[in-house]
């Protein structure tokens, strides 16, 4: 499972024991990572703006400071060149993997660990990672010849410009949830099972299980505001952005434009409606 960037994509290893931490770095090397080791988080945050590294596997039991900390901090910027997150804990309840995906983690794995599947996940998000920067540097190339704008009913998104905005209120989403509201967003009313979303936006390997996708939908509703009753749960099955005030079987497009961003307007135009 070696690396095959033409560079070596970087891993921080926030872990304070030691034993687990040098196994961590013996694996990633061996697939082709570079690696640095922190096992404290002062030098953890250190580390992140020195290292810039692609992923951190994030203790959240250290002896300074929470991970928890350590993730809400690394993610106060929307900016998509974040480090994928991935946590490393003890903690293996729902509640606990919950609060997890609510500060902004990418992946939860409980310990112990399969070192194998470790692999496959950090993989499965430096791919997922790799694809939001590439999708974010073609439409900043192209951004001269015009922006693309969703709309759906209140819910407006600026793909190229990474921005969502509800009732013209500007909402701020992660680079994934942008990922997973773009890839919603694109064909309305049409309904992504769990599956079908944990490989096209987290790039999962199909044999990986996570309760990712749920966790982040619950986000990503939160977010939405008056705009949350567009994300709609098919119980058991998966999730679809659509207007609920639209009879099934009418068209649910959502308005994507080219717009070039001299001319772009002051979006006045939606309908009047609230979310429940």
């Amino acid at each position: 499972m070696s690396n095959q960037n033409s560079h070596k994509e970087r891993v921080l290893v926030v872990e304070d024991e030691a034993d687990i931490s040098s196994s961590l770095a013996y694996a990633l090397r061996a697939s082709g990572y570079e690696v640095l080791v922190a096992d404290r988080g002062a030098s953890a945050l250190e580390a992140l703006d020195r290292f810039l590294p692609d992923l951190v596997l994030l203790d959240l039991m250290l002896p300074d400071m929470s991970g928890i900390d350590i993730c809400r901090r690394l993610r106060k910027s929307g900016s998509p060149n974040q480090p994928a997150v991935i946590i490393l804990s003890a903690r293996a309840q729902e509640v606990d993997r919950v609060v997890g995906f609510e500060i902004g983690a990418d992946d939860y794995v409980a310990k112990p660990f399969s070192v194998r599947e470790l692999m496959l996940r950090i993989e499965a998000r430096l791919k997922a990672r790799n694809a939001v920067i590439g999708t974010a540097a073609q439409e900043a190339a192209s951004s001269q010849k015009g922006t693309k704008v969703y709309t759906l009913r209140n819910l407006r998104v600026d793909e190229s410009a990474h921005r969502a905005f509800v009732d013209d209120k500007e909402i701020h989403v992660s680079a994934l949830e942008m990922r997973l509201l773009l890839n919603l967003l694109r064909a309305p009313a049409l309904m992504r099972t769990r599956r079908e979303l944990l490989t096209d936006v987290w790039g999962y390997h199909p044999e990986v299980a996570s309760r990712t996708v749920d966790t982040h939908i619950k986000r990503l509703r939160d977010k939405l505001d008056t705009a949350a009753d567009l994300l709609q749960t098919v119980r058991g099955v998966g999730f679809r952005l659509a207007d609920p005030a639209i009879p099934p079987g009418q068209s649910h497009d959502s308005d994507s434009k080219n717009i070039a961003p001299s001319e772009h307007p002051r979006r006045k135009d939606f309908q009047d409606g609230k979310a429940r």
